[in-house]
């Protein structure tokens, strides 16, 4: 049952814990996976134990299929090869999904943050964060703006993962903001097809937190897309979660 491998989840990863001794695990399953989600988030990158992948692995493909996953062959392009589609990037099935992660590149750490990162690594799994702390590990530095690491996908529908660290914009927007937006889209797209990648999905780069005006995020996605594919065959989705977003999208694509 889905409930007692989350229960087994939640307890293997209290026990790595020793501030957390006095944690009372909730009967409300919700509630349960509210704990379980928390926990991995701030759950360093470490190396966890077979069993516990193995019902990671198990919990977590379970756990997506009940929301229902969406195969890119099942979508309508709105021009040849470009895609728009509202909905859970955890949930799409193509070659490879963009996560807009920070500079430290590990993911979020803040428990249960409604952020595209932090929801990329909680249906992952764990091993995402650990990979991209051995990635960072070998760099030796913090992500540059505008360059893009690729790793696996894990318990996600996709194949890959392609991270990216999008422009903060703080106060007006300038010409090295746009042209850092663009590296991160032009980064993802040359990664994708390095590692023969023949469909990626993007989120809405910087377009949160990081301050980005969405117009023109989109009109330099759009853009840098459209310039990409005329040398190259790869099919791109734009993955919006707001209906501001898909109308925006859906005017520059119609």
């Amino acid at each position: 049952m889905a409930n007692e491998k989350l229960l087994y989840l939640i307890n293997y990863l209290l026990s790595e814990r020793s501030d957390m001794e006095n944690v009372e695990v909730p009967d409300d399953e919700a509630e349960q996976l509210r704990l379980y989600r928390s926990l991995v988030n701030i759950r360093p990158a470490v190396q966890a134990d077979k069993e516990f992948l193995r019902a990671e692995d198990e919990f977590l493909t379970a756990l997506t299929e009940s929301k229902g996953i969406t195969d890119i062959a099942d979508l309508q392009p709105m021009e040849n090869g470009i895609y728009l589609w509202k909905g859970d990037i955890t949930t799409l099935k193509c070659g490879a999904i963009v996560n807009a992660a920070n500079s430290g590149m590990t993911g979020c750490y803040q428990p249960c943050h409604s952020c595209i990162d932090n929801c990329i690594h909680t249906f992952s799994g764990v091993r995402l964060r650990l990979e991209c702390a051995k990635i960072m590990e070998k760099q030796g530095f913090e992500e540059p703006t505008g360059q893009a690491k690729i790793t696996s996908a894990y318990n996600l529908p996709c194949d890959y993962v392609i991270h990216t660290v999008g422009p903060m914009v703080q106060g007006r927007l300038t010409h090295e903001h746009c042209e850092l937006l663009k590296s991160c889209y032009k980064s993802c797209l040359e990664s994708a097809v390095q590692n023969d990648i023949k469909s990626i999905a993007f989120c809405c780069i910087s377009t949160g937190v990081f301050g980005f005006p969405q117009k023109e995020a989109a009109r330099i996605a759009v853009d840098t897309v459209r310039a990409f594919r005329k040398s190259h065959n790869i099919e791109v989705i734009f993955n919006v979660f707001t209906e501001k977003d898909y109308e925006i999208y859906r005017r520059l694509l119609g």
